[in-house]
């Protein structure tokens, strides 16, 4: 399936969502899945799995408040989305910035801040490569907290 997704994501930079879904069609037809992405963090010794837009932690509540403080934090400090992260045929840039929100990397990031004490180095891992928009969001968490 890897050859396939590395033919989604260059179709989708560059816009060509008919060739996408036709493509996706071949992917179904065949069988081919992807794994999400998924991010680990261990906090005193228990780990914790977030996937992209997880509400399956028991601290989901303080997890997105925490992750909404945060983003409020990182636009004061100049942060803005990376739009071209975002690699599915959605209209506006809002509906773009939504599907960047909830990155597993973004969840996994706001929990380490909400469950360590300030100055914690948070370290987690990912299953996929990190998109442009993570990277510079956790490079922005790094400056700020």
């Amino acid at each position: 399936a890897g050859d396939y997704v590395l033919l989604l994501n260059t179709y989708s930079s560059v816009g060509k969502w008919e060739k996408v879904t036709k493509l996706r069609s071949l992917m179904k037809e065949k069988r081919l899945y992807t794994k999400p992405g998924c991010s680990v963090i261990e906090v005193q010794g228990t780990v914790h799995e977030f996937i992209v837009d997880d509400v399956s932690h028991p601290r989901k509540e303080e997890i997105y408040k925490k992750l909404a403080e945060i983003n409020q934090q990182l636009k004061i400090a100049g942060y803005k989305a990376e739009m071209t992260s975002e690699l599915h045929n959605l209209d506006s840039e809002e509906e773009k910035g939504d599907a960047l929100r909830y990155h597993s990397e973004k969840l996994a990031i706001a929990f380490g801040i909400l469950a360590t004490p300030p100055g914690t180095t948070i370290r987690l891992t990912k299953n996929l490569r990190t998109c442009v928009d993570c990277h510079n969001f956790a490079k922005f968490v790094s400056g700020v907290y």
